[in-house]
């Protein structure tokens, strides 16, 4: 089967690629307003996009063409701080994909633990083996869209937090004490499983 994404409605789309483009690895990023509430969310739309300097990059859908409190939040404030999620906070995670008031704290909300940042505002998932800080370098917004779009988001690592357990020599990461978790589609996600290795010629 082919396909135009013109003819296709947003729904459809979302489906082929979130089903097709797997896994995903998730950020659970944690924000700050100006009243100080705590704001904490997961995307799936995620990934580095390099590491001399290091950066990252994440996107939130607009629906009905709002902005969610954690892209408010960025563009305020220009910063975020990026916690790994592992399969011990698959439930707490989950809870914060859902829509509440701005004015509620997130982290209290699911029962985390906010610890302080050394470089930015926003708090860190204590929780979560591994933080990076973030400043915002820059944002598009994804245009000629159907139901609201997107906004992209890049920022620079400034800072780096990692657990003693899922630090190997060299600066690898252990996986075996790690243990990510990644996103699939629908409510589904998954675990890593089998490893192999290919050496680059």
């Amino acid at each position: 089967m082919e396909f135009n994404p013109n003819d296709l409605e947003t729904k459809a789309i979302y489906k082929l690629l979130t089903g097709t483009i797997i896994p995903r690895p998730i950020t659970w990023v944690s924000t700050v307003d100006d009243n100080g509430i705590n704001n904490l969310a997961p995307f799936s739309y995620f990934n580095m996009v390099g590491d001399d300097p290091p950066h990252i990059m994440f996107s939130t859908r607009r629906d009905d063409n709002s902005n969610k409190d954690t892209l408010n939040n960025i563009l305020t404030n220009k910063q975020f701080v990026v916690n790994m999620v592992i399969e011990s906070l698959t439930e707490q995670m989950n809870a914060t994909a859902q829509s509440v008031p701005s004015d509620i704290d997130e982290f209290d909300l699911v029962g985390v633990t906010p610890v302080p940042s050394v470089l930015v505002k926003p708090m860190r998932v204590k929780e979560s083996p591994i933080h990076l800080e973030c400043e915002l370098v820059h944002h598009y917004f994804l245009e000629n869209h159907k139901q609201g779009g997107a906004c992209v988001i890049i920022g620079r690592i400034v800072h780096m937090h990692f657990d003693d357990n899922v630090i190997l020599e060299d600066y690898k990461i252990n996986l075996e004490t790690y243990k990510p978790i990644s996103r699939l589609a629908g409510s589904n996600y998954s675990k890593i499983g089998e490893i192999f290795s290919v050496k680059r010629n």
